[in-house]
């Protein structure tokens, strides 16, 4: 399948912001899954390519002047393989071990995890472990924030995407699998779902396998991947600081559409 992308983030604010800088993590890169055929950001000012240390493609913008706005852009063309449903890296796994903030497992979250999955610790006891929490948390937008954790996301039984990961981040680690999440684009047929997305990955039989908790999908034959980390703060596409500014308003307008692919003579 392949895959067209338009994303555009705006920013507003009360008063002019002194100073900004923005963590772009908007740029796909290739894999075993997909392969970018054509991708550029559309910034103030250029910028230069970087990796960090997920290996995520990751660009800085820096707005030294007064300014009263931003906006940033990203389009391009991306070949997904929609058959295969794992992935293979040379970067170790095991840092993904490591819980955050955001990912902390409380006593009720290794319970539920437990309880879930028992003695198992294979692709069934997750996918069984994928639909238990997209039973319990209820996919309700609003009702949680950038900063809310798995644990509350939990106990409060709603949340969106974002949390949906998390939880599942935290309930994988608590059982000892590594896992990461994974910010990026879906692509379905409905107009109810968001195009900009979240899911999980958990490191099974040396590879990486995708849960997508939000949609129950175990297979990834409409993600395209942007940037993976620790939790949403590592991966999400655009992060940032600022010096005043006051209020901000954030638009963002983001169209995932399927592009025929043209066969050559």
């Amino acid at each position: 399948m392949r895959l067209s992308i338009s994303h555009d983030t705006t920013y507003h604010y009360e008063d002019q912001v002194r100073a900004s800088i923005q963590y772009l993590r908007m740029t796909p890169h290739d894999s075993e899954r997909q392969q970018v055929l054509n991708w550029q950001l559309n910034l103030p000012r250029p910028v230069r390519a970087q990796v960090d240390p997920y290996g995520n493609i990751l660009h800085v913008l820096t707005m030294d002047e007064p300014h009263e706005s931003i906006v940033i852009g990203a389009q391009g063309v991306v070949e997904i393989n929609e058959t295969l449903e794992a992935e293979h890296e040379a970067l170790s796994a095991y840092p993904f071990l490591r819980f955050t903030q955001l990912t902390e497992a409380d006593d009720a979250l290794r319970e539920f995890s437990l309880k879930q999955c028992h003695d198992r610790r294979d692709r069934s006891a997750l996918i069984d472990l994928m639909h238990a929490l997209n039973s319990h948390i209820e996919y309700v937008p609003g009702t949680t924030a950038i900063e809310t954790s798995a644990a509350q996301a939990f106990a409060g039984r709603q949340g969106v995407c974002q949390d949906h990961a998390h939880a599942f981040l935290a309930c994988a680690r608590a059982l000892g699998i590594p896992a990461r999440y994974v910010s990026g684009y879906l692509y379905t047929d409905s107009s109810d779902h968001l195009a900009s997305h979240a899911w999980a990955e958990a490191w099974l039989d040396d590879a990486w396998y995708s849960f997508d908790v939000t949609n129950c999908l175990d297979k990834p034959s409409r993600h395209l991947k942007l940037a993976v980390g620790l939790d949403y703060l590592d991966a999400c596409p655009v992060r940032g600081m600022r010096r005043g500014g006051g209020i901000e308003q954030m638009r963002a307008r983001v169209e995932v559409a399927s592009t025929p692919m043209v066969q050559e003579q």
